[in-house]
């Protein structure tokens, strides 16, 4: 049976602008950090700052801990560091937290490496930037045995604010990847808006205050259309598919007459298009999501 003794020896590798607040956190809440980075002296002065230790090598560091952290650029940077590294002093049983913004795919072949060692493996990525890992809320989404993330939770609790567990090995940073995807889908296309209409003539501040209030709070879409027809595949949202297809249309046409770079109104507007063509144009703008069902 695994151990479900507490954590209390914790190796930290990455103390950059998200690490070095995260690993901070567990020092000042009384965890024995070792810690290791690339940069030299980084590790040093965290030391100075937080108490703990310097890991002599990656597999010192592992001989000493009952977990790891590894908040690194890649999920292949984390293997380099895991493979012939932390691996060779990780003792059977001890744990590995990819904290990373890591490829799922990468995770799952890491993980069958670390699982040949008898050592277990989550992936827990952390979602707020930096602002959020100073003060302690990150949001985490989680992939693994339910058991290994329950004994990591105080850890993950002490860096911070919510912990989701999404699934199996993989599915934390799958979650992680598709979150930011939807945000920088909102991103572009806010600005892609804002240009339009900035070369139409409109006033920038009043722009911001209507796109808020159409587009966050109760209209959020996620929170206003995606979640109740997930809920009730039933649900309506009252507005017809052609409808919202000749409004998005109109701001295609709009780009086009201002001689605007305007490429996600342009293929937002096929979709949507594409969606009343086949779908009928008076079925309900939700039914747009069975563009994707063929694949879901």
């Amino acid at each position: 049976m695994p151990t479900t003794n507490p954590i209390q020896r914790v190796g930290f590798i990455g103390l950059g602008n998200m690490g070095g607040p995260m690993a901070g956190h567990l020092a000042q809440a009384g965890f024995e950090m070792t810690v290791a980075d690339i940069s030299p002296g980084v590790a040093s002065k965290f030391v100075a700052r937080n108490g703990g230790t310097v890991a002599a090598s990656l597999s010192s560091l592992g001989g000493t801990v009952e977990a790891v952290i590894t908040m690194l650029p890649t999920g292949l940077i984390v293997r380099d560091v895991l493979v012939g590294g932390v691996l060779e002093g990780l003792a059977p049983g001890s744990i590995v937290i990819d904290m990373s913004t890591s490829n799922p795919f990468d995770t799952r072949k890491t993980a069958k490496q670390v699982q040949a060692r008898g050592v277990f493996m989550i992936d827990c990525a952390v979602a707020g930037g930096v602002v959020f890992a100073k003060d302690a809320t990150l949001t985490m989404t989680a992939g693994g045995v339910t058991h290994v993330l329950e004994r990591c939770r105080p850890l993950l609790e002490t860096m911070g604010s919510e912990v989701i567990h999404c699934g199996t090995i993989g599915a934390g940073h799958a979650m992680k990847a598709l979150n930011n995807f939807i945000n920088a889908n909102a991103l572009i296309t806010a600005f892609e808006a804002l240009s339009l209409g900035k070369r139409f003539g409109l006033d920038t501040e009043t722009m911001l205050q209507s796109m808020t209030a159409a587009a966050t709070g109760r209209n959020n879409p996620i929170e206003k259309k995606v979640k109740p027809h997930v809920a009730d595949s039933s649900f309506t949202t009252g507005m017809v598919l052609a409808f919202l297809a000749k409004d998005v249309r109109i701001v295609a046409e709009m780009a086009d007459t201002l001689e605007s770079f305007a490429p996600i109104a342009k293929q937002c507007s096929a979709l949507w298009t594409e969606a009343a063509e086949r779908f009928g144009a008076t079925s309900d703008q939700i039914e747009v999501a069975r563009l994707w069902l063929k694949d879901t």
